[in-house]
């Protein structure tokens, strides 16, 4: 009885098999293909020659379909399809590969019309291709080499009235600045962009960025920054480094106010002297323990050692005003070791490792908090601690360590 039940199972599943392939037949599908079809013919035939005459001796050439099946490597690569009579495009389509062209007979083709295929995606050359409608060539195969270089990662820095957009790439960049009555654009020839370095650019925000845009055109990278004052209110400075460590290139596009920040500096020192010992004590310890925490240790270092950006004068005068705070005048590491803030030699010791100088991420906040408004404090103080990092996963950090805070004064 078991084997007569599945027998008749197998028997069944068989039919249903079939009557799906008899569908798709009778559509006119194979269940492999997903291929696009593309009617590339032009409105008017090509002129009579005397060719036309003997076609019928090969008759199954060019009275014969004429198709060509075009796909691409990785793909889903986009189309352009041109056809081109006697130098002058005669139709133009735009598709995604794999697909099928369907040309005119070649009987009704001039000799010299061909179809030039051109394909583009991100992060990849464009290629392109030109075939001959009389040919005999019905498949085409495109492979795409990527893009010599990535954007790896990219940053944004505030503070105090000045700002800094980073571009970190896997080899040397050629880049043009371009300014914009909104703001300015970076050029990034020859460049794509990686998933992290675009989610990062999508979500800057600060008092001087409103936002940023990564766009891919054709073989170069434009990141488009849209700012909140006029172009007239700041000037634009660039300068070209190497992260030696992580072995990348790095291109600094810096807003400076047209005043020079002044003004700013002067109340960003007025605040750090403001500081006082209960803001890195206590259950601010706590915060401070567990941002740290939820932080990368190699990115947090990084981000708060001396580079040569503007904000390295703060973070030195940060970790100063951490020794001059705390008790004995010392500056207390993660690993037991302590520096004297007063000393220069043993503050230098203490700014070569600066993500694990307790109280120090505690510090920073209260520096923010008095310097910047409440909107852009957050940001803020992403771009000193983790200016690589999505400020959604910042601000998942941020809120772990204010809730700890929180705990501890409960």
């Amino acid at each position: 009885m078991l084997k007569r039940a599945r027998r008749r199972l197998r028997i069944h599943s068989w039919g249903v098999l079939a009557a799906a392939g008899l569908a798709l037949a009778l559509l006119g599908l194979s269940p492999a293909s997903a291929e696009e079809t593309i009617h590339l013919i032009p409105d008017d035939k090509a002129d009579w020659t005397p060719g036309n005459v003997f076609g019928f001796f090969r008759a199954s050439h060019n009275y014969g379909e004429r198709f060509i099946k075009v796909e691409t490597v990785p793909s889903g690569a986009f189309l352009d399809l041109f056809y081109i009579r006697s130098n002058f495009q005669k139709r133009y389509e735009q598709t995604e590969a794999p697909v099928k062209i369907i040309l005119p007979q070649r009987i009704d083709a001039g000799p010299r019309d061909a179809v030039m295929i051109r394909a583009f995606m991100e992060g990849y050359r464009q290629k392109e291709a030109s075939i001959r409608v009389s040919s005999k060539q019905e498949n085409l195969l495109l492979e795409l080499e990527p893009l010599p270089n990535m954007l790896v990662a990219a940053s944004h820095v505030y503070l105090a009235g000045r700002s800094s957009m980073a571009f970190l790439t896997k080899e040397a960049l050629t880049v043009r600045v371009q300014n914009r009555s909104d703001g300015f654009g970076v050029v990034l020839a020859e460049t794509a962009k990686s998933e992290q370095a675009g989610a990062t650019l999508a979500q800057v925000t600060s008092p001087h960025v409103a936002g940023v845009e990564a766009i891919q055109l054709g073989e170069d990278l434009l990141v488009r920054v849209e700012t909140r004052k006029a172009a007239g209110e700041y000037e634009l400075r660039s300068r070209q480094s190497l992260d030696e460590l992580r072995d990348l290139y790095v291109y600094s596009v810096e807003l400076v106010p047209s005043d020079g920040g002044i003004e700013a500096a002067r109340k960003a020192r007025a605040a750090l002297a403001a500081i006082g010992a209960a803001e890195v004590s206590g259950c601010a310890e706590r915060f401070d323990e567990t941002l740290r925490t939820a932080l990368d240790p190699s990115a947090l270092s990084r981000a708060l050692s001396e580079r040569g950006a503007f904000t390295d004068r703060y973070i030195r005068a940060a970790m100063k005003r951490l020794g001059a705070v705390s008790a004995d005048g010392r500056i207390r590491m993660t690993d037991g070791s302590t520096f004297l803030g007063s000393s220069g030699l043993e503050l230098a010791a203490a700014m070569s490792q600066p993500g694990e100088a307790k109280g120090f991420l505690a510090l920073l906040r209260a520096f923010v908090d008095r310097v910047e408004e409440p909107d852009h404090r957050h940001s803020t103080l992403r771009g000193l601690l983790a200016p690589e990092l999505p400020p959604d996963q910042f601000e998942a950090a941020y809120d772990r360590a204010e809730s700890a805070e929180k705990a501890c004064r409960a």
